[in-house]
């Protein structure tokens, strides 16, 4: 729950009864490895807040699974579009480690939003954090080569080779594991 609070403190106030109320509301889940946190067509009506493992987002192209975000420590997820329109999600979320997520419900969270200003500003902050980058990367990812992307990879995620199947990597970066093996060779 630290974590968690230092994290929202450094993009808002946090009053005592912010304080109070962030710890009744999101409430703390140990989630073993393989566990799917959202299914395909569901409405994501939670927003996690990684305390220790990864979590990853995919969704299926043509019969295979596609990872579209890894979420490691001191990081929101969510299917972000789901959770902001309340709208069936195209992909899902599994947890790829035992996971410790803290987690809170749309309907919480925008009564959090609603009680307490600072946490709305936090709210907000947050959005326009996710938006920006989500756009930032969407638009560069595109012209990236696929060792530029790799490096890009790296640069978020230092230490995902040890943690993550390197399929998952490839279908993350939209390359043949082949490919991603000639890139790390070099």
């Amino acid at each position: 729950m630290q974590n968690l609070l230092q994290y929202i403190s450094t993009r808002c106030f946090v009053n005592p009864e912010l304080r109070q109320r962030v710890h009744h509301d999101f409430e703390k889940n140990e989630v073993p490895a393989g566990k799917i946190l959202l299914e395909y067509n569901r409405v994501a009506n939670k927003l996690y807040f990684v305390e220790q493992g990864l979590i990853h987002n995919y969704y299926y192209h043509d019969g295979k699974e596609v990872t579209s975000w890894f979420y490691s420590e001191n990081q929101f997820a969510t299917a972000w579009y789901s959770f902001y329109t309340q709208k069936s999600s195209f992909e899902e979320i599994r947890c790829l480690e035992e996971s410790v997520l803290y987690v809170i419900s749309y309907d919480k969270y925008q009564k959090l939003i609603a009680d307490f200003p600072s946490y709305g500003n936090f709210a907000r902050l947050l959005a326009e954090e996710m938006l920006s980058f989500l756009d930032y990367f969407s638009k560069s990812w595109s012209f990236l080569s696929a060792k530029e992307k790799y490096n890009l990879l790296q640069e978020y995620f230092p230490n995902i080779e040890q943690r993550v199947k390197l399929g998952q990597i490839a279908s993350f970066l939209g390359i043949s594991q082949e490919t991603l093996s000639r890139i790390r060779s070099k």
